[in-house]
């Protein structure tokens, strides 16, 4: 099983599991992995609300997981989802959704 940290957390990415982008980068507590692994569908811990939390509960835009896997330090977890919807809270199909150019400001990426 994963080695969580000492704060009880461990990163999770998740990752459209059909064409292999980054959807988002969230943290998982053992309830969050539990839940979903319970459930099929991506929870994680909230650390500035300091809970549980599934990714979509309010909006509908879910990450069904297809499959979790481990890296090779067993601290980091990536999530393969279905995705229903955009990742990104700001309605972006992915939370990675701008880069830094070369003078240091961030450029939206348009797919």
């Amino acid at each position: 099983m994963p080695k969580f940290d000492a704060s009880g957390l461990l990163t999770a990415v998740a990752v459209d599991h059909a064409t292999g982008q980054l959807l988002m980068l969230a943290h998982m507590d053992a309830q969050a992995l539990d839940k979903t692994r319970e459930t099929g569908f991506a929870h994680f811990h909230s650390r500035s609300r300091g809970k549980l939390w599934m990714k979509g509960e309010s909006s509908g835009h879910v990450l069904k997981v297809i499959e979790i896997r481990v890296d090779c330090d067993q601290d980091a977890l990536e999530l393969r989802c279905e995705p229903a919807g955009p990742a990104c809270h700001t309605l972006a199909r992915t939370c990675f959704f701008r880069r830094i150019d070369h003078d240091g400001a961030l450029v939206r990426i348009e797919d």
